[in-house]
């Protein structure tokens, strides 16, 4: 057991909710109330190119209340859970050493996972152990393949099923590469968070108002020229969809709407169901969210009570 007093640890403000919840407004006006500076956690902020499609917060909204890790990428390149740790972390206390209090916001919930219960030292691919199981794959088959993992590591074949090839080849990699299972390996978490970490979250009471501000939003942002974007990002030659920044929320229905598959009427339903489906994901990970401070929305007195919860004196 850790002897660390966790009331000598810095501060740290994680500020959780489903998309179109509004958590950016309460995040400016937290900065106006505390000495705050924001550490964005979205796995798609993090593009440059991509500012419609994602909300992200506009050039005025940024020069008032500046984010990290917000336009940190081209739309080509690739940005792992572990990629994201390292940064926030070094943001983090970066802030701190500035006198300020990190607040991290956004809806990612795996980058936020990964901060407080660390990462598993899972081993990188490798190509040639991949090939080597694709060879015995097709000799023997993927059920076959799925037996010698019963044998491995049980945990993970009662989870993975035979007819999921991409996890089943995963758990034999790992397996391969580091002599441990999937199982071992994630029950093995990184180093702690040095951090006094206060988290929060934006539950809008009623599923409806959230689902029509989701539609709202998406309509403004074909308002506001999220089309054009796409094309732009189509133009270059150089994307794809199987691409993450083009897997994120909406341009994939863009970009399939841009390429003729449907018209305006499906793109705008599809980009909406797409939408509300990752705000349902976001609040599954939520409610079985442990040391949680729930907030039923973006009201001033909100700000009150993360202030109070936080210990903090303005």
């Amino acid at each position: 057991m850790s002897d660390i007093d966790s009331s000598a640890l810095p501060l740290a403000i994680f500020l959780m909710g489903p998309t179109a919840s509004g958590k950016t407004d309460l995040a400016m006006h937290l900065c106006q109330q505390l000495p705050c500076e924001v550490i964005s956690v979205d796995s798609a902020l993090i593009y440059k190119q991509m500012d419609i499609g994602t909300a992200k917060p506009s050039s005025d909204e940024l020069r008032q209340c500046p984010h990290r890790l917000v336009d940190i990428l081209d739309p080509k390149e690739t940005y792992s859970v572990a990629n994201f740790r390292h940064d926030a972390k070094q943001a983090m206390h970066e802030i701190v050493n500035q006198g300020k209090i990190p607040l991290l916001v956004g809806g990612t919930m795996m980058y936020f996972k990964s901060l407080v219960d660390g990462l598993s030292p899972l081993p990188q691919s490798d190509e040639n152990v991949r090939t080597a199981i694709m060879q015995e794959v097709e000799a023997l088959g993927w059920e076959a393949m799925h037996t010698k993992l019963v044998e491995i590591d049980p945990v993970s074949a009662h989870r993975i099923h035979p007819n999921d090839p991409q996890r089943l080849l995963r758990a034999l990699e790992v397996y391969r590469i580091s002599g441990k299972s999937l199982t071992e390996l994630t029950a093995i978490k990184s180093d702690p968070l040095p951090f006094r970490v206060k988290e929060f979250a934006i539950m809008p009471p009623d599923r409806a108002i959230l689902h029509k501000r989701i539609e709202l939003r998406f309509n403004k942002m074909l308002e506001n020229g999220f089309e054009q974007e796409v094309q732009r990002l189509k133009a270059r030659g150089d994307l794809h969809l199987d691409m993450p920044s083009m897997r994120c929320v909406g341009y994939r229905q863009m970009w399939q709407y841009l390429d003729g598959e449907f018209d305006k009427n499906e793109l705008v339903f599809r980009g909406v169901a797409a939408t509300r489906q990752l705000a349902k994901r976001q609040l599954t990970w939520l409610r079985g969210w442990k040391n949680l401070h729930l907030l039923d929305g973006v009201e001033k007195h909100h700000l009150t009570s993360i202030i109070k919860l936080s210990n903090t004196i303005i």
